[in-house]
């Protein structure tokens, strides 16, 4: 199934030090560009004493909302290739607030830019990028016998299984990609001796972790 498009997984942090500098990177999935300028404006509050609260925030499939800044730093070296830098590897629905607290040593231009997306990377890194793809979504309802395993059938990876409830039946939600429900509902008709009981099937955008 085809990547619609890649972004972050959680609300995240990074820190750096270069050349007595502190780099903090601050990053966040956001959905709307509000939603953005509230996770930038609670950075800033947050860092008010910070010498550059450089932000960067890029929304939709196609990039349709762009916005950055340098806030003070030389004109192309923090918000424009920390920009460039998430559109190249595709990243869409994220905001970034890079903080500095000076150190006392200048960087220089080509040094700004390298710390600038130095720590935007670091911040990615730790808050984990996912593929968004269109997968669909099985409501099932199955004995308790079968419950151990559907969960074991699950560790294959080629479905996860979400909102588990337990009533007079086990009822769950496979997630996977389309093109593999059919097989996958085949398996658990085959395990559970045809008693598998099919709620419901839709397709949703979920957020698929890159190993």
């Amino acid at each position: 199934m085809a990547v619609r498009y890649k972004t972050v997984l959680k609300q995240a942090e990074a820190v750096t030090v270069i050349e007595k500098s502190r780099f903090i990177g601050y990053i966040k999935p956001v959905e709307t560009a509000a939603e953005a300028e509230e996770f930038v404006a609670s950075v800033r509050t947050a860092n008010r004493d910070a010498t550059h609260n450089v932000p960067v925030y890029v929304i939709g499939e196609n990039y349709d909302i762009q916005k950055y800044s340098d806030d003070g730093e030389p004109s192309g070296t923090a918000g424009v290739p920390v920009l460039q830098m998430l559109m190249k590897e595709g990243i869409t629905n994220v905001a970034i607030v890079m903080t500095r607290y000076f150190g006392g040593i200048k960087l220089g231009t080509g040094g700004l830019v390298r710390a600038y997306t130095g720590i935007a990377k670091e911040a990615l890194k730790a808050a984990g990028v996912a593929e968004v793809k269109d997968m669909e979504v099985t409501t099932l309802e199955i004995q308790y016998t079968y419950h151990g395993k559907a969960e074991n059938m699950a560790q294959k990876g080629d479905f996860i299984i979400r909102n588990t409830q337990f009533t007079d039946k086990v009822t769950l939600e496979i997630v996977c990609d389309p093109l593999k429900t059919e097989e996958i509902i085949t398996s658990f008709m085959e395990v559970t001796a045809g008693t598998v009981n099919i709620v419901d099937r839709h397709i949703e955008l979920e957020k698929v972790k890159m190993v």
